[in-house]
């Protein structure tokens, strides 16, 4: 029985103080450049097909409760290239605290040169916030209202994003939720612990640099910003080999190393996966992140439109 509560008490601690720092944040990906439209509504409609995107991510695996995100989106460009239209579904779970994220996408893209284009991107849809009935139920909190106040909670958000591209090169700066919102009615004060999804701000860039007939190098990077938390640092660096197979590593600020291989099945068909190794104080607890994506472009008839980009 001690044994139990200690367990329990140590995962609870583990829970809060990982919502605290960053749970109010958007979930993080290693395979970023292949989900902007999940941060960047600008993003919507930029691949020149109707792309259909798929991830799983298991974060500290082997670590009880560590987070499990689940995410799948669909932009695709309209006949007149300029608009482009997307949504996508948000699924993370935290211990017993889980975010739902249901959001659409607009863009707008003018041309800026012969070969680049400037999107600016709106998004708009609601975020649920649910602690699980095991938790609630659970006989040592089950009589406490802060819990039961603040679990199942639905609040709409706004995000606006700007994202300047070409085939061989891209820049994005957006924020997905503008407004704040306390999950708490405005008790955060007189609580101990403080339930809110805050802003955010990321910046992103990657560029595709010729090696050779045959290898392409890739290098990108993503910085995330939000309020009352320290900024994220990623970057990660790939090699394509023959247009089919990407190869390279990523790196986040003191937090992970990792590496990334993805396999373009055919043209229209790419299969991903990232595995991120802790270098945080969390490292002996847990025994690494896996990351697994699909992505599936399908071409549209505009003849305007040249194949998908490799972001």
């Amino acid at each position: 029985m001690i044994k139990r509560n200690y367990t329990y008490i140590a995962t609870i601690v583990l829970l809060f103080s990982a919502f605290w720092s960053w749970g109010q944040q958007l979930p993080q990906f290693t395979q970023y450049m292949y989900n902007t439209i999940a941060i960047n509504p600008a993003y919507a409609g930029s691949r020149e097909s109707l792309s259909f995107v798929g991830l799983h991510r298991s974060q500290w695996s082997g670590f009880g409760g560590g987070p499990q995100t689940l995410t799948a989106s669909v932009h695709s460009p309209l006949r007149n290239d300029r608009i482009g239209l997307g949504m996508s579904v948000i699924n993370d779970q935290l211990g017993y605290e889980n975010f739902s994220y249901v959001y659409a996408d607009f863009s707008y893209t003018i041309p800026t040169g012969d070969v680049s284009k400037l999107s600016f991107g709106i998004k708009g849809g609601v975020t649920q916030f649910r602690l699980d009935q095991e938790f609630l139920t659970d006989p040592s909190i089950v009589n406490d209202p802060f819990f039961t106040d603040i679990s199942n909670r639905v609040s709409p958000n706004i995000g606006a994003g700007v994202y300047w591209h070409s085939y061989r090169w891209y820049i994005g700066l957006s924020s997905p939720r503008i407004l704040n919102t306390d999950y708490n009615k405005g008790r955060g004060a007189e609580q101990e612990f403080i339930a809110a999804e805050r802003q955010s701000y990321y910046l992103t860039g990657g560029l595709v640099i010729d090696m050779g007939t045959d290898v392409k190098f890739k290098p990108a990077f993503l910085i995330k910003a939000t309020n009352g938390a320290d900024p994220s640092y990623d970057t990660t660096l790939n090699f394509l080999f023959y247009e089919k197979l990407w190869l390279g590593a990523s790196y986040r600020f003191d937090d992970s190393i990792g590496g990334i291989a993805d396999f373009q099945i055919t043209e229209q068909l790419r299969l991903g996966y990232a595995y991120d190794y802790p270098i945080s104080d969390i490292r002996p607890y847990n025994s690494g992140t896996h990351e697994i994506f699909l992505l599936f472009d399908l071409k549209l008839a505009n003849p305007k439109f040249k194949s998908p980009r490799y972001f």
